[in-house]
């Protein structure tokens, strides 16, 4: 099994790109790491699961999810006696990337699932069929990783 490590992950939208590290938080009863920015609430931290459920057919059930939570202030210039409200959560964007995975698949049927899932997901085009990975680069890269992400969709490894 993939041992749970920090993950780091980019946000690349802004004008000064800002990275985040998920820092292990549980195995039990599914991996989740959390963001453990010093400024930030404990509502506000980006937060990520990974789980694999098998399915009463048999099938696996194997989802990636990350939440995004985006913080606001009210009332920023205080009031007549200097309280300014603490931040709270606006709202929280979500991303669920889930797979079905038939009980005969193999790992190459796996790895070449995710892979073109990710490729569409990262800009596949009528004249980019990989998005701005290359395809063969991306194969190897997922067949062979530790990380949790890959070891969860191809192998059916889930982090603790």
């Amino acid at each position: 099994m993939s041992a749970m490590t920090n993950i780091l992950v980019k946000d690349d939208t802004v004008t000064t790109p800002v990275e985040f590290t998920l820092v292990p938080v549980t195995d039990t009863p599914i991996p989740f790491w959390r963001a453990n920015t010093a400024s930030i609430p404990l509502d506000g931290q980006l937060r990520l699961t990974m789980q694999t459920e098998k399915l009463k057919s048999g099938s696996y059930k194997v989802t990636v999810k990350l939440e995004s939570p985006t913080m606001e202030t009210l009332g920023a210039s205080g009031t007549s006696t200097g309280y300014v409200a603490p931040a709270k959560v606006a709202y929280v964007t979500t991303c669920i990337f889930t797979m079905f995975a038939d009980k005969r698949s193999t790992i190459a049927d796996r790895i070449n699932a995710f892979r073109m899932t990710v490729g569409v997901l990262q800009g596949a085009t009528s004249t980019t069929a990989t998005g701005t990975l290359a395809n063969n680069a991306a194969g190897q890269a997922w067949t062979s990783s530790t990380a949790p992400a890959p070891q969860l969709f191809n192998g059916l490894i889930v982090p603790n």
